[in-house]
């Protein structure tokens, strides 16, 4: 069994601020030059002239640079990636000569452990940046040259054409050795880059460990998700011959190929695991958020029991088919998006439940036809209050992701305008679903109190019905 890999956060030895950078560079011990037997007077020249050299060396930061992300300590502000980069190559030798042709689109397993060590050795070397120049293993001194080493792929790749060694997965899904990647069209060579996740600095998930090939060597540092700059443009892949079992690659997008079920023992009291957050988001996609006050989260509690239950119920299932436990039939029906979503609370009922039971007992207290008038009315105010009456089927999730075109898109757009969320429309509503599209289901979501996974502008079962609720 694989060793897992887990990455410790420790932000004062990667800080690239001026100060940490030449306190690297000449460490205190250092002598320098000069007449002996006047310590006090030669150590104030020194910090003097530190000083000075810190102050010319430093530029001024513009402002919006902040928008990157929160300021934190050994936060480069204003951090822009100035990594341009070759196109694809073969491998190279050490004497700057092709070693190999390409390959093609090969994929040679690997594991996490086997990325992130790869990726050490570079920063260990402090290889330095270029977009010319070949490392001693064969692989181009450039961001994608990096990932390729680090990936063990037959030859140097380019943003353009790493994304087919992977498969994309969602934030939620990133684990140390899965990638950012970012490629821009308009400047596919100097403005694209793509950085080795190397995990999760904290439990928010706002800012994790970037293995990154950038100016003026490879560097290892705490980032804001997803980059600096060009944030939204950031997609995250994984290595399509990871060999780590149930944490191999996993598409993001349902349907495509089920997320294999990680066993009975992943879930039920006691149990605290990314599985059980997973559940609970797939559960809450499915219409299950009534049963969450809060999360859903690692620790498994009563409010996935419940919501499970339900979903399972929602199926027709009966007795130990719906203990409130997913076996591997619930969880495939989840991950494929199979299956009845879980209704809503029963409005109609309610209401007709409270509206006879009012009319009782006013009627039994005032002994007049009130009650019987009081009780139709409240009966008549649940019925009209059903929010599932107006809202239309969910086509399932695959009908809103880039590249699709249906009637579907152009229904959904609609509503968020009507709902206050057309500001993020510059033309439209149309069936193409576009960056507007994701951006006003986002805000959308947001508003419900959602975040993470559960925010990311893709909508689901239960988005659907609150937007057309």
């Amino acid at each position: 069994m694989e060793t897992p890999v887990f990455e410790e956060f420790d932000p004062a030895s990667d800080c690239d601020c001026p100060g940490c950078v030449r306190r690297r560079r000449f460490p205190a011990s250092s002598a320098l030059p000069g007449p002996v037997g006047r310590p006090a007077a030669h150590r104030a020249l020194a910090i003097a002239a530190a000083a000075g050299a810190v102050l010319v060396a430093v530029p001024s930061v513009p402002v919006a640079a902040a928008a990157h992300g929160p300021a934190r300590p050994g936060d480069p502000a204003g951090d822009e990636p100035d990594t341009p980069q070759g196109g694809e190559a073969p491998l190279h030798g050490s004497a700057g000569s092709p070693a190999k042709p390409g390959a093609g689109v090969e994929v040679p397993a690997t594991t996490r452990a086997a990325i992130i060590n790869r990726a050490k050795k570079w920063i260990t070397a402090q290889v330095p940046y270029s977009m010319s120049t070949y490392w001693s293993d064969g692989y181009r001194q450039d961001c994608s040259g990096y990932v390729s080493m680090a990936w063990n792929l037959p030859g140097n790749e380019w943003t353009g054409s790493l994304g087919a060694y992977g498969v994309r997965i969602s934030r939620d899904q990133l684990q140390p050795g899965d990638i950012l990647l970012f490629h821009n069209p308009a400047d596919p060579q100097n403005g694209s880059h793509v950085v080795l996740f190397g995990g999760w600095t904290d439990y928010t998930h706002t800012y994790y460990i970037a293995y990154e090939q950038t100016r003026p060597h490879t560097r290892r540092q705490s980032t804001p998700y997803a980059y600096w700059s060009n944030s939204t443009h950031y997609l995250p892949y994984r290595h399509k011959g990871l060999a780590d079992g149930a944490s191999g690659a996993q598409p993001s997008v349902p349907g495509t190929k089920a997320m294999p079920y990680p066993g009975a023992s992943a879930f039920g009291p006691g149990t605290n695991n990314a599985y059980v957050t997973q559940l609970g988001r797939l559960l809450v996609e499915r219409g299950g958020r009534r049963f969450y006050t809060s999360g859903p989260g690692p620790r498994w509690s009563n409010a996935d029991r419940r919501a499970t239950q339900a979903f399972q119920l929602a199926q027709g299932w009966k007795g130990a088919g719906a203990d409130g436990l997913p076996g591997p039939r619930t969880w495939s029906y989840l991950v494929e998006g199979k299956g009845r979503d879980i209704p809503p609370a029963a409005g109609t009922a309610v209401g007709t439940a409270a509206g006879t039971a009012a009319g009782t007992a006013v009627g039994t207290a005032a002994g007049t036809a009130a009650g019987t008038a009081v009780g139709t009315a409240v009966s008549t105010a649940g019925a009209n209050r059903a929010p599932s009456a107006a809202v239309p089927g969910f086509p399932g999730r695959g009908m809103f992701r880039p590249g699709a075109h249906n009637a579907y898109i152009t229904l959904l757009g609609k509503q968020l305008v009507k709902k206050g969320f057309g500001a993020y429309y510059t033309s439209g509503p149309g069936p193409d679903w576009g960056e507007s599209d994701r951006r006003a289901v986002e805000a959308f979501q947001r508003t419900q109190g959602w975040r993470g996974g559960a925010a990311d502008g893709y909508p689901g079962a239960e988005t659907w019905r609150r937007v057309f609720s």
